[in-house]
């Protein structure tokens, strides 16, 4: 059975790698012919690259990947390596003397649960694009290798993250797809409200952070916290838009994130959605999409945790 992923929508391909050890990675949506793109940054401590190229005024229209990435701010280096795999293949922004290759970027904090001196590079990136399959894999693959959430208490209270994908298509064929890679503060609850992922308490039961939050915990108890989450994302369609429509589309699609987790956007996330459009068929009604990207990106940050694994003594919802 095919899982509908964002994958799905036509012009989308997704490579993920990551290092078992170090317990980060590389996740790349590989648009190689070029989709018209936005971006939506709305978390507090945001890490990204090309996000300014992305705005509607600028001159670049559109984007040949994107890259989901660990490591911090170090792991924007994953991008060098997408941009030489696209450049070999003569992908990219024609200048007249070459083609540049266009690659926004955003990353996770996954430096406290594997390894602080490995992170992402450029060989993991090449590889991330060398890697690319028909499926998505889901859980602890990828950038969401390292990925945690409900970090109100720092990681002994967090559980697993992980990445997540999930798509629709509508009548008139047009899909709408999201994958994202779940690192948040908070936690991640289902469409009833229901905590299935976040802060614990002592004997393992989902307390929640907004429980926590209100009962009067101290800054200082979630200090060592600040800066080490964030949850990105792609959302995709295979409809024509420009990229005034496209950043609309990021915008609309935020509201899924916060939907799926709770607090969202804080001072210590880095939340940040970009939103692609390959161009295949006539657009539907832009709310229509938007509605959509929302929906298909909280449930693709829903089946982030449930398909996650424990490691490093961090436990994931399966386990509960």
């Amino acid at each position: 059975m095919i899982i509908p992923a964002i994958t799905v929508v036509q012009g989308v391909l997704v490579g993920q790698v990551a290092d078992q050890d170090a317990l980060t990675g590389v996740t790349v949506v590989l648009t190689p012919d070029g989709a018209t793109a936005g971006v939506d940054v709305r978390g507090g401590a945001p890490g990204t690259r090309e996000t300014d190229l992305l705005d509607p005024v600028n001159l670049v229209q559109q984007v040949h990947a994107v890259v989901l990435t660990g490591g911090s701010a170090f792991g924007l280096a994953a991008a060098t390596g997408v941009v030489s795999w696209l450049h070999e293949r003569g992908y990219g922004f024609d200048v007249g003397l070459t083609k540049v290759p266009i690659v926004p970027a955003a990353v996770i904090f996954d430096l406290g649960i594997g390894r602080s001196d490995v992170w992402p590079d450029a060989t993991m990136g090449y590889a991330a694009c060398m890697a690319v399959e028909a499926a998505v894999a889901e859980g602890s693959v990828g950038a969401g290798i390292g990925a945690t959430v409900g970090k109100v208490g720092g990681m002994a209270t967090a559980m697993r993250g992980g990445v997540g994908s999930w798509s629709e298509t509508l009548a008139d064929g047009v899909t709408v797809g999201a994958l994202a890679v779940v690192n948040a503060f908070g936690d991640v609850v289902d469409d009833q409200g229901r905590i299935i992922a976040g802060a614990r308490a002592p004997d393992q039961s989902l307390v929640g952070t907004g429980a926590l939050l209100r009962s009067g915990l101290s800054r200082r108890s979630f200090a060592d916290t600040t800066g080490q989450n964030t949850t990105i994302a792609v959302v995709a369609t295979d409809a024509r838009l420009d990229k005034a429509a496209a950043t609309r589309l990021a915008i609309m699609a935020q509201d899924g994130l916060a939907r799926a987790i709770r607090p969202a956007h804080s001072p210590f996330d880095g939340d940040t959605v970009f939103a692609l459009a390959t161009g295949v068929y006539e657009a539907p009604p832009l709310v229509t999409l938007g509605a959509v990207a929302a929906d298909v990106l909280a449930t693709a940050i829903m089946r982030a945790v449930q398909a996650a694994t424990a490691a490093a003594g961090v436990p994931a919802a399966r386990d509960l």
